[in-house]
């Protein structure tokens, strides 16, 4: 089987600030169902995968958009209702590319301002090689 175009994975751990008593919603498990519900009917090569932390409890809602052989979004401050349409507009574009990189004027608001990371795929290597770092090497560095 063939791997997914994008696979959008989402925090479900993740608790709204203000949602620190017993009963808090989970609006990372909403937004996961909530999502995969639309990415079926509208971009059937995306997969939707709850994960239980993707350690950006400061930002929730968090997702990360990953690709084979492309570079990672690591994305947080989503609402799980609001940006509901922003996060599959963004999964669509990110399918449609070949190295993940999806240009800034093509992504919707919140990914534009909620960016955490954006990883590279683990086959990249620099067009202009940079010194490897590495043991205590790379400790050492200024």
């Amino acid at each position: 089987m063939a791997a997914p175009d994008v696979t959008v994975f989402v925090c479900v751990s993740c608790r709204r600030r203000a949602d620190n008593a017993a009963g808090f919603d989970e609006p990372g498990r909403v937004l996961a169902e909530r999502l995969a519900d639309r990415l079926a009917d509208d971009a059937p090569g995306a997969a939707v995968v709850p994960v239980e932390c993707l350690a950006v409890c400061n930002r929730p809602c968090t997702v990360a958009l990953a690709g084979e052989s492309k570079w990672t979004y690591l994305v947080g401050d989503l609402d799980n209702e609001a940006h509901l349409d922003d996060i599959a507009a963004a999964a669509r574009a990110y399918a449609a590319t070949d190295n993940g990189i999806v240009a800034w004027k093509e992504r919707p608001l919140p990914f534009r301002k909620g960016v955490v990371a954006r990883v590279p795929p683990l086959a990249f290597r620099p067009q202009t090689p940079a010194p490897a770092l590495s043991g205590s090497d790379a400790l050492t560095q200024d």
